[in-house]
């Protein structure tokens, strides 16, 4: 109740200063961005820690001011665990530190659905992030197999999964009604904001905006995996196409 108010007072203060076209977007909609790929040759994100810092000075200039890196934990491509993450997570933030960068930063992880996710939840070894916050993917062509179960005992065991990207999986794309029951089941969504902006293709963008007119939207994402994808990310919201999503979506970023 808290949250939803003050998400709606950030946006009420935003149209007002939008009406007089200035633009400060991230100022008044959201800070936070909690998927994204920054850790150096860990996963398909970044490769150097140079590129690393570009990327978040660039965030930065843009008006972000907390990120939350998620590296991939996906076994059979990318087998990372705590150890590999913090220890290249602590390079980034010392290198930040030495160059006096000023933005906070955390880590957490993507965790992709699969044995190894399912073996981690019940031994309760996940990087979480927020208030126990989950973040996890799926395969992108193919329907998974006892998801309704696993999201069940992730909500059992307190954890709050949040479903990335949903509008990038094939499955549920074709059928914008699966969505709903996917809602149903307690799973919070984060959409991509490149995917409104054509990055992914048709599919995927007519997805989210699906996603977004229906108010089934949970939190936003950059998921930067190099410059490429921040060039994408800056012209979509220097161009005010956040406002449409803030009209129907209570978005949480912010409040993690």
């Amino acid at each position: 109740m808290i949250k939803s108010k003050r998400t709606n007072i950030c946006y009420q203060n935003y149209l007002k200063i939008f009406k007089k076209k200035e633009k400060l977007p991230l100022d008044y909609f959201y800070t936070t961005d909690l998927h994204s790929h920054l850790i150096p040759n860990i996963d398909d994100g970044v490769k150097t820690l140079e590129e690393s810092v570009e990327i978040i000075k660039n965030l930065k200039n843009l008006g972000y001011k907390k990120l939350i890196t998620t590296p991939h934990i996906m076994s059979h491509r990318f087998p990372n665990n705590k150890e590999t993450i913090l220890s290249g997570f602590e390079k980034v933030k010392n290198e930040l530190i030495k160059q006096n960068i000023d933005i906070e930063l955390h880590v957490a992880a993507e965790y992709y659905y699969d044995e190894h996710f399912i073996e981690l939840i019940r031994k309760k070894d996940l990087l979480t992030f927020g208030d126990n916050h989950i973040l996890f993917e799926l395969s992108y062509t193919s329907n998974p197999f006892g998801l309704e179960q696993i999201v069940y005992e992730l909500l059992s065991a307190g954890y709050k999964p949040i479903l990335a990207h949903p509008e990038r999986y094939s499955f549920y794309s074709n059928t914008f009604e699966k969505y709903d029951t996917l809602k149903d089941l307690g799973l919070l969504f984060q959409i991509n904001l490149n995917s409104l902006n054509d990055f992914y293709g048709k599919k995927p963008k007519l997805a989210c905006e699906y996603l977004v007119e229906k108010g089934l939207v949970d939190f936003l994402g950059s998921d930067i995996h190099s410059m490429r994808y921040f060039d994408s990310l800056k012209n979509f919201i220097e161009k005010g196409k956040l406002e449409k999503i803030f009209e129907k979506n209570q978005i949480k970023n912010n409040f993690i």
